[in-house]
């Protein structure tokens, strides 16, 4: 049977290489759902102008309900020559209806037929992209007051830098999440614009409704110009860009999860049942979630990389060339889901080693910075507390104790300035008790914050 695309101008029939080469439906039959709801909205506004019967949309939209129920059990079958799955649904309409069934394209073209199913599909699947990203920074805001009495360390450059608490980490992993959902929310508005109605390129002469559909679909509006609807994907790359940003803060936490639970660090036991052994070594737990993460999501930015090299040479309007940008599309969705659906239990259920943190807190001189603006305070020149609090750390080294247990004779040999109220800033506890700017490590800070950030994600 020949593709309903095919018109009478085709003297020839089509080479079955091409049918094989030219199908979407292995991959574009995952639209069904929205090219029935689509095709259903699309038929009422027919009916409401008058292209078609009041019983001809009944007709219409009983057998494409019985469509639907076809394709959730599997039993209606793919054929190659029916190349994707709107001929699909369009040919079994036809097949059972006749020539009802050949209104429904009426004022219509695959090409904003297939955009309007895609920006539906991608709007449905930002909704549950953002869900799992709530779930996510709930896991992390779940286990701040839990973790509050723990000291960590903070690193520049996988050096030692400052102390801060646990809870301090937590929550600036939700603030990388926030963007993201700032991304997905704003990416959805530009998504939610129907173009359904501009038809192949120009638009259409039959008498309409856009704003009647797109109301119908739960689009914000219609988009303005028939050109470009035709040709844009900027949607697609925009969500792909979405999710690879996603994939990104993903990817850099797995990393930190996957050092801090090596013996060397020893500062994170993850949930077993997340982990994998070895077929050799019988003493290995291996994090392999966390790497298959860090993995992924270089699928998820090459699947942006691939839809930007698609479309950067296309002329107006439409070109098969964007039949390609379906695969690299839900390739990234689902990966980015994955990811995500295995972060959350990951996060809640890790276990800090409070008793090795502990007994490494003071090493690598965390407290030198506050020790720096202890001296600032004193009246000291920035630079020359700077310096000279590289030389206590130099004595500290060389005596092999932390800077809380050099002699104040120590200190006082290094500087007349330091006198014995600064102990109260040395050590890990101090110095994280010494933090008072809006948005450190502050205690007081830091229980505002999840203060806050309780009330928004409740």
């Amino acid at each position: 049977m020949a593709s309903p695309s095919r018109s009478g101008v085709f003297a020839a029939e089509t080479d079955q290489r091409l049918e094989a080469y030219a199908e979407s439906i292995t991959f574009d039959s995952r639209l069904y759902q929205q090219d029935i709801r689509g095709s259903i909205a699309h038929a009422d506004m027919l009916r409401s102008v008058g292209l078609i019967t009041e019983e001809e949309f009944t007709q219409i939209r009983k057998e494409l309900e019985v469509i639907r129920g076809q394709l959730d059990r599997g039993e209606l079958p793919m054929r190659f020559e029916l190349e994707d799955i709107h001929m699909h649904v369009e040919q079994a309409l036809i097949d059972a209806t006749g020539d009802v069934g050949r209104k429904l394209h009426t004022a219509r073209s695959r090409n904003d037929q297939v955009s309007t199913d895609v920006r539906m599909w991608i709007r449905e699947a930002l909704d549950k992209i953002d869900e799992l990203l709530l779930g996510l920074q709930r896991a992390f805001l779940g286990r701040c007051e839990d973790d509050f009495d723990v000291i960590i360390p903070a690193y520049t450059h996988l050096q030692r830098a400052q102390p801060v608490l646990a809870p301090h980490y937590w929550l600036a992993y939700i603030e990388k999440l926030q963007r993201d959902r700032g991304r997905v929310a704003d990416c959805r508005a530009r998504v939610n614009q129907s173009p359904l109605g501009i038809a192949a390129v120009a638009g259409t002469t039959l008498p309409i409704d856009r704003q009647q559909t797109a109301a119908a679909l739960g689009f914000d509006g219609i988009t303005a110009n028939s050109l470009d609807t035709s040709s844009d994907r900027d949607f697609v790359l925009e969500s792909s860009f979405v999710l690879s940003m996603i994939a990104s803060h993903l990817s850099g936490w797995a990393e930190e999860w996957i050092l801090w639970s090596t013996v060397e660090f020893d500062f994170i036991a993850i949930p077993q049942q997340f982990c994998t052994g070895s077929s050799i070594m019988p003493q290995k737990v291996n994090p392999d979630t966390l790497e298959l993460t860090r993995g992924k999501s270089a699928r998820v930015m090459g699947s942006l990389q691939t839809l930007m090299l698609l479309v950067k040479n296309l002329p107006l309007a439409y070109n098969r060339d964007l039949q390609e940008d379906k695969p690299p599309l839900f390739d990234a969705f689902d990966t980015t889901q994955a990811m995500l659906e295995l972060a959350t239990p990951i996060v809640a259920g890790a276990e800090l080693k409070r008793e090795s943190i502990a007994a490494r807190i003071e090493k690598g001189y965390l407290d030198a910075t506050t020790l720096m603006e202890w001296m600032i305070r004193k009246g000291m020149p920035q630079r020359t507390a700077h310096h000279l609090v590289g030389a206590i750390v130099g004595a500290a080294m060389e005596k092999g104790v932390p800077l809380a247990e050099l002699p104040i004779e120590t200190l006082k040999e290094l500087s007349s300035e330091i006198d014995e109220s600064v102990y109260e800033v040395l050590g890990t506890q101090n110095a994280v008790a010494a933090f008072c700017s809006e948005g450190s490590t502050a205690p007081q800070r830091v229980r505002e914050q999840i203060a806050v950030w309780k009330e928004r994600l409740a």
